[in-house]
């Protein structure tokens, strides 16, 4: 009976630790950004041909570099998520994980979805890949982030690398329509970023990142991201234009397009800007999932 507890609390333990493991990976960040993955692939998909091996090899192999960044974050984010309600919970936070296992942890992260990059899809997708890592790490995380209003627009073009090594993966070249996808989630980054910097806000000014919101007020803000959701819907309109993508998806952005414009338009003040700007957020989602979703649907024909 002693032996059989004692293996019922070894397994409890190895639970545990597997789950710290995992949140520092921030898997919800990485389903995100896997979402833009699937786009840039499927519409490099109408032009070239992929197949699905490839595509389940570049989510695992961006899931894994992203992953590795997200590790990264959290080591060296970890005094001032102690700071932040919504992150003092971390496990680095609370000190629950060594930090020499974790940068080990990283870094075997970071070679394993490389290598899978680079010998299952081509060599121009894990410089991409790369790049972007780089920027997030050093740009972002280790300077911006902490020093400038401008720590937003650094990591949104990190953030809008996933989709593009999705269709260098397919195509192993950047086109016009590539960089048109690059831009468009770059723009996408900046309203969805501080919607939920605004919602947030507390926990920002405690931490001391100068968000937006923070340092300029929620009326500059909301210009702002009023500016970006106009552009991002004309440069989603533009990739219809000059690229591969149907009808499909141009009624499909249309209607999601029209939508966050809607709510992102509308008006706000000190005292409905937290349930304004999850709504932004909210749409946000949508929008990025509508578009991924419609490109993916108009592809079926050519797998079937």
């Amino acid at each position: 009976m002693d032996y059989l507890q004692h293996e019922r609390q070894h397994e409890v333990v190895g639970q545990g630790m597997l789950k710290s493991y995992l949140s520092i990976t921030k898997p919800g960040i990485i389903f995100g950004n896997l979402i833009s993955v699937a786009a840039g692939f499927f519409l490099a998909a109408k032009s070239e041909p992929a197949s699905l091996t490839l595509f389940f090899t570049t989510l695992a192999g961006v899931g894994l570099v992203i992953a590795s960044g997200c590790v990264v974050n959290n080591i060296f984010d970890r005094d001032i998520d102690q700071k932040m309600a919504r992150t003092q919970n971390r496990e680095l936070a609370k000190g629950n994980i060594n930090l020499d296992i974790a940068f080990v942890y990283a870094l075997a992260l970071l070679m394993g979805g490389t290598a899978l990059l680079y010998q299952l899809a081509n060599p121009l997708a894990t410089v991409v890949v790369l790049l972007g890592y780089v920027y997030y790490v050093f740009f972002y995380t280790m300077w911006y982030k902490r020093n400038s209003v401008y720590g937003t627009l650094v990591g949104s073009i990190s953030g809008a690398v996933p989709p593009l090594v999705g269709y260098v993966a397919v195509t192993n070249f950047i086109s016009l329509e590539a960089i048109l996808l690059f831009t468009m989630f770059c723009l996408w980054q900046m309203p969805h970023s501080y919607a939920i910097a605004m919602f947030r806000m507390q926990d920002y000014r405690e931490a001391g990142i100068p968000v937006l919101p923070v340092k300029e007020g929620i009326q500059k803000a909301h210009r702002h991201m009023k500016a970006y959701v106009l552009a991002f819907g004309t440069v989603s309109l533009g990739l219809f234009l000059l690229g591969e993508a149907g009808y499909e998806y141009l009624a499909v952005s249309a209607v999601v397009c029209f939508m966050w414009t809607k709510v992102t338009f509308s008006k706000i003040d000190d005292h409905n800007y937290v349930s304004w700007s999850k709504s932004v957020f909210k749409v946000s989602l949508l929008v990025v999932m509508s578009i991924s979703g419609v490109l993916g649907l108009e592809l079926i024909p050519a797998f079937i």
